[in-house]
């Protein structure tokens, strides 16, 4: 039936937004990274995420970093389909989607006694924003055109309106513990964890859906028009059964139209393991793999009229295992060098629907310099580039990834001997995707109602500020 099929706020199944890294994952959780993002070799505090096992290096005692981050991002699916030229005659139009998170926190903190180090986390490990697209989606409108084609008769020029709305909120939670020890004067080793809680939450209409040739007697049309313009339709009798015959345009031309509101929720853990090389404090190597964290989430919906978030039902939301190496060289005594690597292991995480067969796996390569200007200033810049191995398959209104690039930069400003504010500017220029042709609504395993093209492209820019002490 069309309820289950329509996949109405499909998007919104991830919503949320990963500010640098992988599909679900965020490697930026301090300022430091945003100035260069290059710090698997960190051995500062924020080596808590990036290099554990290089805690070793800090003073002996506490040591605390901070920090918040604000990231802005659109999306924006410019999408071809001759439907659409029911609705302003034009076969082409853009989609434009909002996600902001004016407030991210992340506190890092790490007791070091002689060889070891107790060291913990809490930060936004993935998403952290809300998406807002407040004149549909592709997939949506396509539906809608296609089911005043049928409704018409496929007559030519005939307007329709709607009213449509979605929103999603995507953060996953997480919580680092764990100890690293010093094996001796060059090597060190980290064992430890990561809670990751997950809370989503969805809400949406399609309603008020009107062709304005049939006027106010729309819904007292659905039942048998279908039939009757069977021949005349480029819909088979069965997708205009689905359209129309189930009720969805009925539903979808009420005042009340077509609801959701549903949160999801979840939890898993993920063990961590890191080793780091340090030679004569010139070259530093540090390598770190966290584990995939297995986890379901569970729907608590409200209200349902899409059939797609039924309550209490649990759907696949892994964590993809990552594996991280760098390396930084002090080129001078005031200039230091360092580069990274990031994959993560996508394909192997489950997904719902089993979407990871279509995810491949993602690789990130970074680099950056920090110069020490003065015992009080220093400045950084770095960059990542990011290469997803998404396919056309996986690729969907909102849940879609494009491959970038992104520059950071910034600087830090010792304000006394324990006490240091780093700030940082961090953007990402992304490539578009093109999917030909589009995407739709998969009924028994075929779209409908595609369109002709996709084109999905975003935007990114994070700004974000903290402070590190010690006692």
């Amino acid at each position: 039936m069309i309820h289950k099929k329509t996949l109405l706020l499909l998007a919104l199944m991830q919503a949320g937004f990963a500010m640098a890294g992988d599909l679900l994952t965020n490697t930026n959780q301090s300022a430091h990274f945003l100035r260069n993002p290059a710090r698997d070799a960190s051995t500062e505090i924020d080596a808590v995420y990036t290099n554990p096992a290089g805690l070793v290096m800090l003073g002996e005692g506490f040591h605390f970093s901070i920090n918040n981050q604000s990231a802005f991002q659109t999306r924006t699916i410019t999408s071809t389909a001759p439907v659409f030229f029911y609705n302003g005659g034009n076969t082409t139009r853009e989609f434009k989607g909002t996600a902001s998170a004016p407030i991210i926190p992340s506190i890092q903190a790490a007791y070091k006694k002689g060889k070891w180090v107790l060291s913990g986390s809490i930060a936004v490990v993935g998403g952290g924003g809300k998406a807002t697209f407040d004149k549909g989606l592709p997939s949506f409108e396509s539906l809608i055109g296609n089911t005043t084609a049928i409704l018409t008769g496929n007559t030519g020029y005939m307007a329709y309106t709607d009213d449509q709305y979605m929103k999603g909120a995507n953060f996953i939670f997480g919580g680092q513990l764990g100890g690293t020890y010093q094996i001796n004067k060059n090597f060190s080793a980290y064992a430890g964890f990561r809670l990751n809680v997950v809370h989503n939450k969805y809400e949406g209409y399609l309603k008020n859906f009107q062709v304005t040739a049939l006027g106010s007697t729309t819904n007292a049309t659905y039942t048998g028009v279908y039939t009757a313009l069977a021949a005349k339709s480029s819909l088979t009798a069965a997708e205009q059964v689905a359209l129309v015959g189930s009720g969805f345009a009925a539903k979808a031309s009420s005042s009340t139209g077509i609801q959701l509101e549903s949160t999801q929720s979840g939890w898993g853990v993920a063990p961590i393991i890191g080793f780091n090389y340090n030679w004569d404090d010139k070259l530093n190597i540090g390598a770190k793999y966290e584990f995939r964290t297995a986890l379901n989430v569970e729907n608590d919906t409200k209200i349902d009229d899409t059939g797609l978030f039924a309550d209490g039902v649990n759907t696949a939301y892994d964590v993809p295992a990552m594996l991280s190496a760098g390396a930084s060289y002090k080129v001078l005594p005031k200039l230091t060098a360092s580069a990274g690597y990031h994959h993560f292991f996508d394909s192997q995480a489950k997904m719902e629907n089993d979407k990871q067969k279509n995810a491949g796996n993602t690789n990130e390569y970074l680099a950056g310099l920090e110069y020490r200007i003065d015992k009080m200033f220093l400045v950084s810049a770095g960059g990542q580039i990011t290469d997803y191995g998404v396919n056309d398959a996986y690729q969907r209104d909102l849940s879609f990834a494009c491959s970038s690039y992104s520059i950071g930069l910034g600087g830090a400003v010792n304000i006394s001997p324990k006490v240091r504010i780093n700030v940082g500017y961090f953007w990402t220029t992304y490539s578009d995707y093109t999917k030909e042709p589009g995407g739709g609504i998969s009924v028994s395993g075929t779209e409908l109602a595609a369109t002709s093209k996709d084109v999905f492209s975003r935007t990114n820019k994070v700004f974000g500020a903290g402070v590190d002490f010690s006692f």
